[in-house]
């Protein structure tokens, strides 16, 4: 939690406004036990109209003041909570995208929206809350206690033995109740993955009549939240009936000993309804107090997790090199790489070593899990090497600032992404100020022009979520179209023509090839027909090159690419 108190130090002034109005109120408030007494005492007991209005008028005037300090204090906690939120999530959004591949798959997306959303707005609940009665409810406790020695030193025994009581069941609860939330907080994270991971496989999951297991999982993931969620839930619901019975029992007692000493004569009627007052206050703060010690208590839990995520810094250092590029082609040098995954033992990919000359077409291909995308990830450094280097126009990537190595590198995924918005806006993601007609020629050269004509609109068609009105062969050519206005010096083809029938990949691929200047284009693919062509063909086994060199040359050297040629044709 310390760690986040620094977004409260922009807000000086409105959390000490917000926490000061709120004294205020509180300090109104104990006035009118006093005022009562007086209109019993002295107004009732002396039938003096005059005086019971005038001391009417002024627990009027009490409540109206202390209303306004009541608004004032919540416009400048609600101020504090709202800003420091947005600017912890600020943050935690520009962290989270200065990460590498490596931390974010260690993390885990769904355990990164629960935090920038769910715990944040904890948060932000918990810092006004803690901002407007976390000084106010122990004010106006140990203010009805200190009046009450001004009334009665022995009606002050009953109150000073009923507040040690109650802080020890408060406190007794927030002990036990915190390390559960955020247990609670964790499966939650769970629920999130069970959800999302659902939702974004629903046609596989269709498609294999999986619905019913989905809906199991979703629901162990949801019983195991729930039931923890009671758990807590039933410890942190002992406080109010608890405090409950204290504050009754002790009003009980106030009343009895009161009664005896108003037929002594050592109290007043006054003095008795003061006190019985005061203790309603106290009845009133606690049950306040009760509640905000449950959120306080899911807001520090949150604030450690956010904190954690804030100082999770990325495993790679980012170079200094703004070097400049003048557009053309790109040199690629690997020289004996190496990869691990996490604080794994094994090696993804190993002595990876080759050159590709600017301009030339480089073809990777191996079996499921072989390492091909590890490989084309290692160019635009998503991840480091562990062993060797590679080098980009002569230089190792490691040296480049993360904005001059990826000026010069497009890159189209596995998975198609296109955003919610119109076409124009997704093929002007990263290049803003491109013309309609360099859009077009994009379009005709990765051939997806037919598929923006054909819509309403054209470039203004506004995609769905995901791209899902499009088929996967027609977001597959949008998103290479987008990379190709981008002008790269290396264009890498992650499997992003695999929903391409042979015509259409023939076809872009010559119009690759026509590309004036025409760049480094390294190709992904589990097709021997997408790479035959290339200039050379890179064949990976288990994380190892098994082969090297063109397609004749393959086919009589490397068994493992004349089996997945053979197996193809």
């Amino acid at each position: 939690m310390k760690h986040l108190l620094k977004y409260l130090k922009n807000y000086k002034l409105e959390c000490v406004l917000g926490p000061l109005f709120k004294l205020l109120e509180a300090s109104f408030e104990l006035f009118i036990p006093l005022l009562v007494r007086r209109i019993i005492d002295v107004g009732v007991a002396d039938k003096d109209a005059g005086y019971i209005i005038r001391n009417g008028a002024l627990m009027v005037a009490l409540g109206l003041i202390g209303l306004v300090c009541s608004l004032a204090a919540q416009y400048f906690s609600a101020k504090a909570a709202v800003f420091a939120s947005a600017a912890i999530k600020r943050d935690v959004f520009k962290n989270i995208m200065s990460l590498s591949y490596s931390e974010i798959d260690n993390i885990g997306t769904s355990t990164m929206i629960t935090r920038m959303t769910g715990d944040i707005n904890t948060l932000q609940n918990g810092i006004n809350m803690s901002l407007r009665l976390l000084l106010r409810s122990p004010f106006v406790v140990f203010g009805a206690v200190i009046m009450s020695f001004f009334i009665d030193l022995k009606a002050a025994g009953i109150f000073v033995l009923t507040v040690i009581l109650l802080a020890v069941v408060v406190y007794g609860v927030m002990f036990i109740t915190a390390p559960m939330h955020r247990s609670v907080q964790g499966k939650l994270d769970k629920v999130t993955l069970s959800l999302r991971s659902s939702l974004n496989g629903v046609r596989v999951i269709r498609a294999f009549g999986l619905e019913n297991s989905m809906q199991k999982e979703f629901s162990d993931a949801n019983g195991d939240l729930v039931q923890l969620q009671l758990k807590t839930g039933k410890i942190s619901a002992l406080m109010n009936p608890v405090t409950f019975v204290m504050i009754n029992a002790a009003t009980v007692w106030l009343i009895w000993s009161g009664a005896v000493s108003v037929d002594t004569g050592a109290l007043t009627q006054g003095s008795v309804v003061a006190l019985i007052n005061y203790m309603s206050q106290i009845l009133v703060e606690l049950i306040k107090l009760a509640n905000m010690i449950v959120l306080i208590t899911r807001s520090l839990a949150c604030a450690d997790r956010i904190a954690a995520l804030l100082n999770t810094k990325s495993s790679m250092t980012e170079g200094t090199l703004d070097k400049e590029w003048s557009g053309a082609a790109c040199r690629v040098d690997f020289e004996n790489c190496a990869v691990r995954y996490g604080n794994s033992n094994e090696k993804a990919i190993e002595g990876i070593t080759f050159s590709v000359m600017p301009g030339e077409t480089v073809g990777v291909i191996g079996g499921t899990g072989s390492g091909k995308t590890t490989l084309i990830n290692l160019i635009s450094r998503f991840y480091d090497v562990c062993d060797g280097s590679i080098r980009v126009d002569g230089t190792d990537v490691r040296e480049y600032k993360y904005s001059s190595l990826r000026k010069r590198i497009a890159v189209v995924p596995q998975k198609s992404v296109l955003l919610s918005g119109s076409i124009r806006k997704n093929m002007q993601l990263g290049t803003e100020g491109i013309s309609d007609d360099e859009i077009y020629a994009a379009l005709k050269t990765a051939e997806a022009y037919e598929i923006v004509k054909g819509k309403e609109g054209a470039l203004d068609y506004m995609v769905s979520h995901d791209g899902t009105d499009f088929s996967g062969g027609q977001r597959q050519r949008l998103c290479i179209a987008r990379a190709l206005l981008k002008k790269p010096g290396i264009l890498i083809l992650d499997d992003s023509t695999s929903a391409l029938d042979y015509a259409t990949d023939a076809a872009l691929r010559k119009n690759l090839k026509a590309m004036e200047p025409a760049p480094t284009v390294f190709i992904v693919s589990q097709r021997t027909a997408s790479i035959m062509h290339a200039d050379k063909i890179i064949v990976l086994d288990e994380g190892r090159a098994v082969g090297q060199g063109t397609h004749e040359e393959l086919l009589e050297n490397c068994s493992v690419y004349r089996e997945i040629y053979e197996s193809q044709n």
